[in-house]
């Protein structure tokens, strides 16, 4: 039976972890666990770098991003013998349940500790909107907010010059933050893993803006680690009468203050985390699905690829 619960980040930092601590943290107390935070991640949790929490401890935090315990990443801790260590400083405290918030990489960290026997709970945290079990992770809006707010300002200023933008934004492989953003800032091409990326049909489609449409400007938005931003916007330069400029937003997209629906969603789900807990429930993940708090098997949902969204595409590819 849970009588105490630990609370850890791991991976990258996403607006909305803070909150999602604050759910799980008071949610315990509320039910007479006791409730430890852990510091950064999995190296925390192998050593031994633990605070035990009350409510005041995570008071003033829910509006505040990034995540106030830390984040690291630990490659190791895939080894048994890392793990066993980490177990060793959980029965140190009475520490016999934990809830890990971060992306798939965190969620098979927790995996692995279900097989040892230690009750575990996976929440959905990262900007990237690539875990399994969920439609949207916390960080995601609060990221496109933040991806939209930028674009917009940059479309202001390419208008004015007759340019055309082309912004990268974060996502790992996964293109949601470019096709959400694309289609909220109006962009003529979204590049995204899931479409690929072909330059033919790139420069075919900005040469018919420029010479057929007499387009004023353009925007394009691509997906990371699919194409050099730069080498494209000087091939636009040289190929229409567009001036091409590339922005890469980088971790800008990390940061900021959590929307409405990031706090929403870390809290409901952090909630729900400790309930499963409670009812002697482990190896779950918990995300959101048709507006409804739902767990999956934290096994089924790492072997089920993430769904690409072809109503979504559907709709770019009509009204970009």
């Amino acid at each position: 039976m849970t009588r105490c619960i630990g609370v850890l980040t791991s991976g990258g930092d996403a607006p909305g972890m803070n909150a999602a601590i604050r759910a799980v943290t008071r949610s315990a107390l509320a039910r007479g666990f006791e409730v430890y935070g852990i510091y950064d991640g999995y190296k925390g949790l192998v050593g031994g770098d633990f605070v035990k929490l009350d409510r005041s401890s995570v008071s003033d935090i829910m509006f505040r991003g990034g995540t106030f315990l830390g984040t690291a990443r630990m490659p190791g801790f895939r080894e048994e013998a890392v793990q066993d260590i980490a177990i060793k400083q959980m029965s140190r405290v009475g520490m016999d349940s934990l809830v890990v918030i971060g992306g798939d990489g965190t969620y098979r960290g927790a995996y692995d500790l279900c097989k040892k026997g230690i009750n575990c709970i996976g929440l959905p945290g990262t900007i990237d909107n690539d875990c399994p079990g969920t439609e949207y992770t916390i960080g995601f809006h609060t990221a496109l907010n933040t991806i939209v707010e930028c674009v917009d300002k940059l479309r202001d200023t390419s208008a004015s010059h007759h340019r055309c933008s082309v912004v990268e934004v974060m996502g790992n492989h996964c293109g949601d933050l470019a096709l959400y953003s694309g289609l909220c800032t109006g962009a003529e091409i979204v590049i995204t893993p899931e479409k690929g990326y072909d330059e033919a049909w790139v420069m075919s489609e900005l040469v018919h803006l420029d010479q057929v449409k007499k387009g004023r400007h353009a925007l394009v938005i691509v997906s990371e680690k699919l194409v050099d931003v730069h080498a494209l916007a000087d091939k636009i330069s040289n190929l229409t009468s567009f001036a091409g400029r590339a922005t890469i937003l980088g971790h800008i997209q990390r940061g900021g203050s959590p929307v409405p629906e990031d706090r929403l969603l870390a809290t409901r789900i952090g909630d729900k985390a400790v309930e499963l807990l409670a009812e002697g429930k482990s190896g779950m993940c918990v995300g959101l699905v048709k507006d409804e708090i739902i767990a999956t098997d934290i096994f089924e949902a790492l072997e089920n690829p993430i769904q690409v969204k072809p109503d979504l595409y559907g709709v770019l590819e009509r009204i970009a």
